[in-house]
């Protein structure tokens, strides 16, 4: 199946940074990513259960005359055949409906602050919407291109923790790249967890793609984290239980946004994800 990212461009050297992680993240899975360079500042998107609307800062509008040939020359530099995608739809004359029959979305922290405002910890309120509605995994990118060479599963045994090893499972299919689980030990031991993988049919793609399962009792966050290598793909739920309660309203998400500095790919509430 040939999967598809879509990718929000701005046309800033910060912008650069976000769109390379972009196409290393689709050559590595061997998925197509399409660039959609907006021109206006607002853009709505529909999901099954909300309606999005996008505000950008004027940072995406930056540079018009230039932004398509630098999007192509970055597409060429990554061996990648250039997609840009157009609207065909419009809510109002600058309203350009953005289409969600995507298979990934890629965005920085913020799609709505200045670079000079972005830092680790902090996460915009539309992106947060964006996942807690999106149908699909959306990847939250290092301040810096930043490649990755492995994929780290955060499993606290909620459903959209299960979404989340989907998708690890489903990226280290496509990439060859190894996997391994991090799970946080509150109140369930290791058995639970392992119980859990055979319930919902995973016993066996986990004993194939992941390499190792590291669990950590609860007070040693900080040492997971830092054991999590710096060079890997972070693919974690949000809005579950678990190791990560609430991860995009709570304290959680914000100190691992702080600490580490990986790609994250984070699953929603109404993510479905399919290993076939």
């Amino acid at each position: 199946m040939n999967y598809k990212l879509l990718h929000i461009f701005r046309n800033t050297p910060f912008g650069r940074e976000t769109f390379l992680q972009s196409l290393y993240f689709c050559k590595t899975i061997n998925a197509f990513p399409v660039a959609y360079i907006p021109k206006s500042d607002k853009f709505l998107m529909y999901f099954p259960n909300d309606a999005v609307q996008v505000d950008l800062d004027h940072s995406y509008l930056r540079s018009p005359e230039t932004a398509k040939d630098n999007a192509q020359g970055l597409f060429n530099e990554m061996g990648i055949k250039p997609m840009f995608y157009e609207p065909k739809n419009f809510t109002a004359s600058s309203l350009p409906d953005i289409s969600t029959n995507f298979d990934y979305l890629c965005c920085p922290r913020s799609v709505s602050d200045l670079s000079s405002r972005i830092g680790l910890g902090h996460i915009g309120p539309k992106v947060r919407r964006i996942i807690k509605h999106a149908t699909f995994p959306v990847l939250i990118t290092s301040p810096v291109y930043k490649p990755w060479k492995s994929i780290s599963v955060f499993f606290g045994g909620s459903k959209n923790a299960l979404s989340a090893l989907r998708a690890g499972l489903k990226i280290s299919m496509s990439s060859g790249l190894p996997m391994s689980i991090y799970t946080l030990l509150e109140k369930k031991g290791e058995s639970y967890f392992r119980q859990l993988i055979e319930k919902n049919g995973l016993e066996e793609p986990v004993s194939q793609f992941s390499s190792q399962w590291h669990f950590y009792k609860k007070h040693d966050f900080d040492t997971l984290l830092y054991d999590v290598p710096h060079d890997s793909l972070i693919v974690l739920g949000a809005y579950g239980h678990g190791i990560i309660k609430d991860i995009l309203l709570g304290s959680k998400m914000e100190h691992i946004q702080s600490t580490v500095t990986n790609n994250l790919l984070i699953t929603g509430p109404h993510c479905s994800i399919s290993l076939r």
